[in-house]
């Protein structure tokens, strides 16, 4: 039976984040019951053109999902553990921020069925919280943490680097205060100016700046040092976790494996006979429930995916990854040879350059060409 992520996309927030460009929306009323109403809908009808599948995980994403009441939340797990065949260890991730009113509500979350809490951390310095436009404290974060930790069996929190007037000092100090208080899970980003967002406005006027590419890589360096203290390993560009506490969602999408998706804005990749099929959901969370509402799902694309795209695909994705790509896998999803996606010359290139290793079985970005991964794949991919 074949194995399915399943995501679960919750569009909004108390208020828009200046430097996001996700699919949020900030609404006086969430209209919660409309939008649960759709997503179990929606959820039906794809269980329905999917057939029978091993559930490997389902994440709760957004937005802000700790914004979910409970009881919506055990209703969407119930469904899909009654649609598909809930694999033994599956996996139930719930991204949540850290305020005292959504921490508030994470044994109900545990009670719901959530397994794996996600906090938006994002800092533990006050002045940059402010600058993100966060709503929490440092304090706050980490009183989350704390309780995140006690509750769930996994807990995993997020962290922005590369910050205005951000130094290696201080990027240290707080990692590893974050790190101390025993999380098995790190997911790591850089901040950068999104196109449409509120920093892009304000970038583009000289309101700040941000560390240059030399500053950014020594931070980024640190990071995994700091880690490492603490027994997290990097396991994704972006992602450090301890041995068996990577996220198994996440890792479906990285080795290209089927992921279905759900709500408002949501995107998937789903096998459909021979076919995989890309899809993707209307972005406006009403509009979105109204398509459900009349037509079963809230569709506004979805096209088959070609051979040459999922090579490229499966490429960018397994190269994120410290264990790299399976080439067997590669073949057996792609329907192409690894060997047949890429630029010889380049291939040599980057593999005396020490940026890719290849065995019989995988070809692996190493720590360095993972660094400079864009501009290898641009110059890899044929």
């Amino acid at each position: 039976m074949q194995f399915l992520a399943l995501y679960i996309h919750w569009p909004f927030c108390l208020s828009k984040c200046p430097y996001c460009d996700f699919n949020s929306h900030v609404r006086a009323a969430i209209p919660e019951a409309r939008i649960l109403a759709a997503l179990r809908t929606e959820l039906a009808f794809e269980a329905a053109r999917l057939g029978p599948r091993r559930l490997a995980s389902i994440f709760f994403g957004g937005g802000t999902p700790s914004l979910m009441a409970p009881e919506s939340v055990a209703a969407v797990i119930a469904d899909a553990t009654a649609l598909f065949t809930p694999a033994p260890d599956l996996e139930i991730t719930l991204e949540a921020n850290p305020t005292s009113i959504e921490a508030g509500r994470f044994r109900a979350y545990r009670d719901a069925g959530v397994n794996r809490i996600s906090i938006g951390v994002q800092s533990l310095d006050d002045a940059a919280l402010t600058f993100l436009g966060r709503n929490h404290s440092a304090a706050q974060a980490m009183a989350a943490v704390e309780i995140g930790r006690d509750i769930f069996p996994r807990a995993s929190f997020d962290l922005i680097y590369a910050r205005p007037g951000q130094t290696l000092a201080a990027w240290r100090a707080e990692l590893a205060t974050a790190l101390a208080v025993g999380l098995d899970h790190l997911s790591l980003y850089q901040l950068t100016i999104e196109p449409g967002t509120q920093f892009a406005t304000l970038y583009g006027r000289a309101a700040f700046t941000l560390p240059d590419d030399e500053d950014a890589a020594a931070l980024y360096d640190a990071t995994a040092e700091i880690a490492a203290r603490f027994g997290l390993a990097p396991y994704e560009i972006s992602n450090y976790a301890k041995p068996g506490q990577e996220s198994r969602h996440n890792l479906a999408y990285w080795r290209y494996q089927d992921y279905a998706g759900i709500g408002a804005g949501a995107h998937g990749r789903i096998t459909i006979g021979d076919q995989l099929i890309a899809t993707r959901r209307h972005r406006a969370p009403e509009a979105w429930a109204g398509r459900v509402e009349a037509r079963g799902h809230g569709s506004v694309e979805e096209a088959e995916v070609s051979a040459d795209e999922r090579a490229r695909e499966a490429l960018l994705m397994g190269l994120r990854l410290a264990e790299g790509i399976d080439t067997k896998a590669y073949a057996a999803r792609t329907g192409r040879a690894l060997i047949d996606t890429l630029d010889p010359d380049i291939l040599d290139q980057a593999l005396l350059a020490g940026y890719l290793e290849a065995t019989p079985d995988r070809l692996i970005a190493t720590a360095e060409g993972r660094k400079r991964l864009n501009s290898l794949l641009t110059a890899l991919v044929r």
